[in-house]
């Protein structure tokens, strides 16, 4: 390894002196020139910017796709790319938008008739970008279809596709989900969601908003492990989804400090379920703690089901608001400070404000849920409208439900 120099244009902005500094190099010496900021041995050599835009190197980002080696960036400027659809084979990649959201609309095209992206197999995170259209012949197109490897996507968006998000089975990768949004994602026939993830290793989900899936679930995830916490999943006024969450194979599952609504116009009474389609991993564990449900379903709706298995259930510190107070589980597991709140217990549930009130009764309430396989169950955050989250301070009285910090 050496180092690796841009061009002479990005030479200041990266701080490779070789180039600049050649001809004076045998009077400064090698020494002097590692303390100018070259990139050298010890630190490897700083990554190659691929740009893609109407003033880039690369004018769509399919081209940059197939020209980007693993180790790249590759920044697309903020706008709307319509059909630019790409397959990204590198093994190491960083893609994102600048100066602004990226929009990427279909328009009809797809990637291996797939997804507007396909992630092959490797380490990338995707950052800025909004994926929007994606519609394929089998009626299962997605924004991005992660194939295999550790996939990072922070604050994006996906909008109005088939799935979202789809992955593949492939029991060692990872997806990990950060203040991004997904809505009206569905072709409408139950089995296209806003996010599904297949049997891979660990799928988690942090400050991020699911909404209105077109008939499918608000996130369904057949992960071995599944650490959800402080997002908000609410199906809201006209949403149509069926399950806000669905873990159909189990796993060892997290569910920490989220906000879960099931609308008036739901195709399912069931909020979140649990091993529905037969357990498949060699643990299944359910750990659903200081989440705050909501059902606005008129008749009624089931808050949580779990199938009768091998398992273990531990729920703690829940909030219940809403029609009909259902809290099914099959068989035994631990059950302690979960509260069925009143419209007088919220700030303004009408408008999704389920903070607590000062005044409520339920405040400070909480039974301390302790842990489990080392991952602390008290949650230390709350998510924060839109796409934020926010450190509870140690001040707080700790009570039921995901919002901490009290209203009025």
């Amino acid at each position: 390894m050496g180092y690796r120099c841009f061009s002479d244009k990005l030479l200041p902005a990266v701080g490779c002196v070789a180039r600049l500094y050649s001809r004076r190099i045998t009077k400064i010496g090698a020494a002097a020139m590692m303390a100018l900021g070259c990139v050298a041995l010890a630190h490897g050599a700083l990554p190659v910017i691929r740009t893609v835009g109407p003033h880039g190197q690369y004018k769509t980002i399919a081209a940059a796709a197939a020209a980007a080696k693993s180790g790249d960036v590759v920044e697309i400027a903020a706008g709307t790319y319509s059909g630019d659809v790409a397959v990204w084979l590198q093994s190491n990649l960083t893609i994102r938008g600048v100066n602004g959201m990226v929009t990427l609309n279909a328009n009809g095209m797809s990637a291996e008739g797939k997804a507007i992206w396909v992630i092959r197999n490797g380490n990338f995170t995707i950052e800025n970008i909004a994926f929007s259209g994606a519609r394929v012949p089998d009626q299962n197109g997605a924004g991005i279809r992660f194939e295999n490897g550790n996939l990072v996507v922070r604050n994006c968006k996906f909008l109005h596709n088939e799935n979202g998000i789809l992955t593949g089975n492939i029991n060692t990768a990872t997806l990990a989900v950060e203040r991004s949004e997904f809505g009206y994602n569905g072709h409408g026939d139950g089995y296209s969601h806003n996010i599904y993830v297949g049997q891979i290793a660990r799928f988690s989900m942090t400050g991020s908003y699911s909404h209105h899936a077109v008939v499918g679930h608000l996130l369904k995830s057949r992960a071995k492990e599944n650490y959800i916490s402080y997002s908000r999943l609410t199906d809201e006024t006209g949403g149509k989804a069926s399950y806000e969450v669905d873990l159909p194979n189990g796993g060892t599952s997290y569910l920490i400090g989220n906000i879960i609504e099931q609308s008036a116009t739901t195709q399912n009474s069931n909020i979140i379920s649990f091993g529905e389609e037969g357990y498949f991993w060699p643990q299944n564990q359910l750990y659903l703690v200081n989440n705050t449900i909501v059902n606005d379903r008129t008749a009624g709706g089931v808050f949580l089901k779990v199938a009768p298995g091998t398992r273990t259930v531990k729920v703690y510190n829940n909030i219940r608001y809403g029609n009909g107070a259902t809290l099914e589980s099959s068989g035994t597991g631990q059950y302690a400070g979960n509260v069925l709140a009143s419209a007088n217990d919220l700030e303004l549930p009408t408008a999704f404000d389920y903070r607590l009130r000062a005044t409520s009764s339920l405040v400070g309430k909480a039974t301390a849920p302790g842990s489990a396989n080392n991952v602390a169950l008290k949650p230390v955050m709350e998510y924060l409208h839109p796409l934020q989250t926010k450190v509870v301070p140690p001040s707080v009285p700790y009570s039921p439900g995901a919002l901490q910090i009290l209203g009025r």
